[in-house]
């Protein structure tokens, strides 16, 4: 059956199709975008359908995002992504706003134990017995016009997926249902809290065998990549590469020799920042030690590794009690969060990154577990 597909293609019209799915009580958003060679993302198209037709959205065309930011925001409409990590980013750029009630059905399969991150083409033939079309989806949705292929992916892909929310939601209790919207909920609040550029040293990998002095280096390098990623619109790695980072900052190279010769150190970031680069190491190297950061904690040792297995069994019988993809019931993030507050002798605080019904759930057969092995005092 050919799909009724309808564009909108300037200000007004969108306007005026934002005001009626907000009269909807759900509507199915997709985007197709490019992220080849900058930092944020471009828009190349949007769709939204409500199950009948498909919506197609050209950003190219549009200038004032507010209704749809609205919409967004508008919380008596569920908004119904699939694996929306970049979707949301495109959102935030072209908006200024993040979907909320956000309903992702990537985890509602998860949830229905159907399976943990499913691709989307999996899914739909999981829930509707469709195969859907994939040679498109790393296409160029900046060229105009797009292929007759390109339209019917995107419109396919965005009625496809309104079908499949209607499809899970039947199949969800309203308690894993509540569950869907609080993980998706979480996703935006996540986003919401952009990195602190002056914070990005402690993502850096081996920064936790630094001294305080390095870490000093390595701070100021990290700070200024993610400020200069962002301004110049290109990917970290352009502006320095990842595993440049922690060499320069342990090293504290004094000469575009000794630069050029850092592992994994990119000619052109030499010959385009080098100079600069020198002038910062060598000014953080001279921070007092009273403005050194604090040392970072080292990993968990080996050992912990069995403490840890014993805490995700928790959740994995959680998981099995409630029909519900073990993956999904305790991050092995947060775990590691909550032995790094004691180990090995304890006590232990639950991290703040067990929130909402997994804190209920869970959290006190958590402490109760490091308790009975002795960990916890």
């Amino acid at each position: 059956m050919a799909i009724d597909i309808q564009w909108i293609g300037d200000n007004a019209s969108l306007a005026q199709h934002c005001a009626t799915w907000r009269t909807l009580a759900f509507v199915a958003v997709d985007t197709e975008f490019m992220r080849v060679d900058t930092f944020y993302p471009i828009a190349g198209l949007l769709q939204v359908s409500e199950g009948e037709r498909a919506y197609l959205i050209d950003p190219l065309l549009i200038s004032d995002w507010t209704p749809f930011a609205d919409l967004l925001q508008d919380p008596a409409v569920i908004k119904v992504l699939h694996a929306c990590s970049e979707d949301l980013e495109v959102f935030l750029r072209l908006t200024g706003s993040l979907p909320a009630p956000l309903f992702d059905t990537q985890l509602a399969a998860g949830y229905l134990n159907l399976g943990f991150s499913m691709g989307y083409s999996r899914l739909v033939q999981a829930v509707l017995n469709i195969d859907l079309p994939k040679g498109e989806t790393r296409s160029d949705w900046l060229q105009r016009p797009l292929s007759a292929n390109q339209v019917s992916y995107a419109a396919e892909d965005v009625v496809h997926l309104a079908e499949v929310y209607t499809r899970l939601k039947d199949q969800l209790s309203a308690e894993k249902y509540a569950w869907v919207l609080e993980d998706g909920a979480e996703l935006v609040a996540n986003l919401s809290r952009e990195v602190d550029p002056e914070l990005a040293y402690r993502e850096a990998k081996l920064a936790w065998k630094l001294s305080r002095q390095q870490l000093a280096v390595l701070q100021a390098l990290c700070t200024w990549r993610e400020d200069q990623a962002r301004k110049r619109n290109q990917p970290r790695n352009r502006i320095i590469r990842e595993h440049s980072l922690w060499p320069l900052a342990r090293t504290q190279p004094d000469n575009l020799v000794a630069l050029a010769r850092i592992e994994d150190m990119h000619p052109k970031t030499v010959r385009q920042d080098g100079e600069f680069i020198l002038q910062l190491i060598k000014h953080a190297a001279a921070t007092p030690a009273t403005d050194w950061p604090e040392a970072l904690p080292e990993p968990l040792p080996l050992e912990a590794s069995t403490l840890l297995k014993k805490l995700r069994a928790i959740g994995q019988r959680e998981g099995e009690r409630l029909n519900i993809a073990p993956e999904l019931m305790l991050r092995k993030k947060t775990l590691e969060a909550l032995l790094k507050t004691g180990y090995p002798t304890g006590p232990y605080q639950l991290p703040e990154s067990l929130r909402g019904w997994r804190r209920e759930l869970m959290g006190q057969a958590l402490l109760d577990r490091l308790a009975l092995t002795g960990e916890s005092a």
